[in-house]
This record gives C-alpha cells, structure tokens and sequence, in this order.
C-alpha cells in the first residue's frame, strides 16, 4: 500500500508540476482542479474524517478500560505528557535556533517584501485573525474541555468556527467512559464494551476501505496544491521554507532516531521502513485527525503496541502532540518579526517558545489548524497578526511536512510507552513480522 501512495505521491507532484508551468492561468486548469480532481480527492479525505470521531471514541475508551487499573492509566499518562513535553520542547529550540542563525525574514529586498506584504490584505489572512480574535481564556478553555454536550462536541469536531470544546472535549469524554468501564464490571458494562469493540472494528473496516482509493486520493490532492501553487511562492520564501523544513528534518530523522535508539532500544532505520505507510498519508493528507486510523493499524501490526497503548497514546497525540506544529511556529512568529523589522526582547523569545510548546498540545489536528494560534502568538509579543498572510502561499506545503513529523512523534510515543509497559524485549520491532 506504501509502494502505491508513492507512486500516486509522484504522479501529483509531476504532474501538477507540468500544469503549473505550461496552463497556470489556464480557465479549463482552474475549472478542472475545482470540479473534478479536488472533488475526488475530498471524497477521499471525508470518509476518512467521517471514520474519525466514532475511532476517537471507541479507541480512546477502550484503550482505557483495557487498561484495568485506573493508577496504571495515571502512570501511562504521566509516561506520555513527560515524554511528549520533552520532544515538543527540543522541536521548538531546534526551530528557534536556526531562526536566529539564518535570519530568513531579514534577506529579501523591497520589491519582494511589497510583494508579499500584499498577500497580508487577502480574505484568507483576515478571516484567520478574526477567528483568533474570537480565541476563549485559558480559564474557558479549561472548563470546555468537559463537555456540557459531547454529542455537540462530536458534531462540530470539524467546523472551523466552533467555540467548543471540539475534539479535545470528546476525548476527555471518552476517557472519563473508559474509567467508569474499568471502575464497573458487570454483565451489562460488558455487553457496552462488546459494542465498543464491535464499533471499533467496523470503523478499521471503513478506513481499509477507504484506503483502497488511498493512491488516487493522494495523487489528487498533491495535484490540486502542486498545480495551484507551483514553485514560485516557495523560492520566494525560500530561505523561510528551509529553515522549517530543515528543523522538521533534524526534529524527524535527528531528535526521534536518538530516541528511538538509545531511549526505546530499537533500530530508528527499521523502525522508518515499518511506519512508510502512515508517513505517506500524513504528508499527503496534511491531518494528524486523517491519519489516525492508519497510525493505529500500522503502530499494532507492525511495531507489535498494543491495542490500548496505542489506542491511548495515538489517540491523545493525535491532537496533544503536535511537535512538529511547535517547531512551525515558533519558526514562523520570529520570521515575521524579523520580516516587520521588530527585534524580539530575549524575554519576547522566552515567550515565544514556552507558547510554541504549550500551542503544540491542542491544536486542531486538521490542515491550517495551527493558523490561528499563530496569530495569537504573534500579537503577545507585539508583532501584526495580519503578518499572517505572507506564508499563507506556502503554508499547505509547510502543514504536510509537520504533520508527517506530528504523527511520526506520536508512534515514537506510543513504542516509548509500550517498551515501559510490557517490559519489552531490548529491540521490540525484531518480535515482529513486517505486514506486506
């Protein structure tokens, strides 16, 4: 399945690439993208997404509940904040680090910076700085994080307007079911968590269903980005394209492959091939939320996580560990200082970082989740949130590439988890077989 996503991956890319360049202002491009090949490539994503909250659900519950003691799900939580805080925190320093050794938003000339000042005046940045306009008190978001209605929360997980509490509401929901389950065993909570497990498996029957169009969703959805943006956007913004991609770089195959080798005693070369599959997804998909179905199967078939480490860990860091989102932000807030010629105070900086990271945990899970935040970051420390506007060019090229980072960080979650949990052989991948 790996093997097909790429080749689907490549003819995107190629092929959007070719369009771009011979028919970019082309009418019948435009009317093409718009009404045959994006359509396509959403009917993909959507039953995805359409899986997603009853897998959320019965994942995160049953996860718990097999989990049997409530202080072993304490300590499998602690496990998993501890370890997600310290890659989150790691991901932002690498970030900041190369802002301020390559100063990216201090080398372009008047011309571009016009340019791209332009950008700030669209209707897509002004609508992202009147939605973080509309961002609750840390006091607010607390108390949303349990639900007054879950089935509301559940129902508007995906609008991009919705003050509630939203996916993060629903998982605290079904934690608190997965408690009461492993708290209550009786005949009758027995025949509710046979319903669970009856849901959950109807619903990884969907996603390899859905995943059977995997390769044609993916080409389509490249092809859609690829041809509407081509490259001009990204030499432009070259410098700060490459400082992200860069720090996602050393965050994915730098921070995780120490991780992996010297904290969870596996091999990170073998531990890269068996995860292909849900790295191909998440690039093309640009959803931590989307690529959650395939993460679980592929995190228990073929790393040998258990079904409730992973359907805790997994599901959690789906929207907890957005490491890679951190990185991007925290990138992104000094570029755009650095763009309107305002020097950040070390304190500034400070802030910056300890935002990224706590930004990082609770971001929406979806493309252009982090957008918002990002605003509200950069007017905390005096820089204008309208400044949005001048990456939104290159931003879905830039979200595919954390949210790859995002979902790689969880499966390294739950492998840390698992290893602590199960008392795992020194190299745990070496006890299982590669899935074809």
């Amino acid at each position: 399945m790996h093997t097909r996503i790429f080749i689907g991956l490549t003819v995107g890319v190629i092929a959007g690439l070719l369009c771009n360049s011979l028919f970019r202002e082309s009418p019948a491009l435009k009317w093409l993208i718009r009404n045959l090949i994006s359509p396509f490539g959403q009917i993909f994503l959507r039953i995805i997404f359409m899986a997603v909250i009853p897998l959320i659900f019965s994942a995160l519950a049953l996860g718990v509940a097999e989990l049997g003691d409530v202080r072993r799900l304490g300590r499998i939580g602690l496990r998993t904040f501890v370890y997600c805080l310290i890659i989150t925190t790691l991901s932002v320093v690498i970030g900041i680090s190369l802002v301020q050794i390559v100063r990216p938003g201090t080398g372009l000339s008047d011309a571009d910076r016009q340019m791209l000042l332009a950008a700030v005046t669209t209707s897509a940045a002004k609508a992202t700085v009147e939605q973080a306009a509309q961002a609750k008190s840390l006091v607010e978001v607390l108390l949303n994080l349990i639900p007054k209605n879950p089935f509301a929360d559940a129902a508007h997980a995906f609008d991009e307007g919705y003050t509630g509490g939203g996916i993060l509401a629903l998982m605290v929901c079904a934690l608190f079911v997965g408690v009461a389950l492993a708290l209550v065993r009786s005949e009758r909570t027995e025949v509710f968590e046979r319903f669970l497990q009856g849901l959950y498996d109807v619903v990884m029957k969907i996603i390899q269903i859905a995943m059977k169009l995997a390769p044609y969703g993916v080409a389509c959805l490249v092809f859609s980005v690829v041809a509407q943006l081509g490259l001009d956007v990204i030499v432009l913004l070259g410098k700060y394209v490459a400082v992200v991609v860069v720090g996602l770089a050393l965050q994915m195959f730098g921070v995780y492959s120490l991780a992996l080798k010297y904290v969870i005693k596996t091999s990170p070369r073998e531990f890269f091939q068996r995860i292909g599959e849900v790295i191909l997804t998440a690039f093309s998909t640009s959803s931590s939320n989307a690529t959650l179905p395939v993460a679980l199967r592929v995190t228990q078939e073929n790393l040998g996580v258990s079904r409730r480490v992973a359907g805790f860990v997994l599901t959690l860091g789906s929207t907890a560990n957005q490491n890679g989102t951190a990185l991007f932000e925290g990138v992104t807030v000094l570029f755009l200082a650095q763009f309107f010629g305002i020097e950040l105070t070390p304190t500034q900086q400070v802030t910056v970082v300890l935002a990224s990271v706590l930004a990082g945990i609770g971001t929406a899970g979806v493309p252009g989740g982090s957008l918002p935040v990002i605003v509200l970051v950069l007017q905390s420390v005096g820089v204008p949130g309208e400044g949005i506007g001048v990456i939104l060019g290159v931003d879905r090229f830039l979200d595919m590439c954390r949210t790859t980072v995002n979902v790689t960080g969880d499966i390294t979650a739950a492998l840390y988890v698992e290893k602590r949990e199960s008392n795992f052989a020194p190299n745990p991948l070496s006890t299982v077989s590669p899935q074809p």
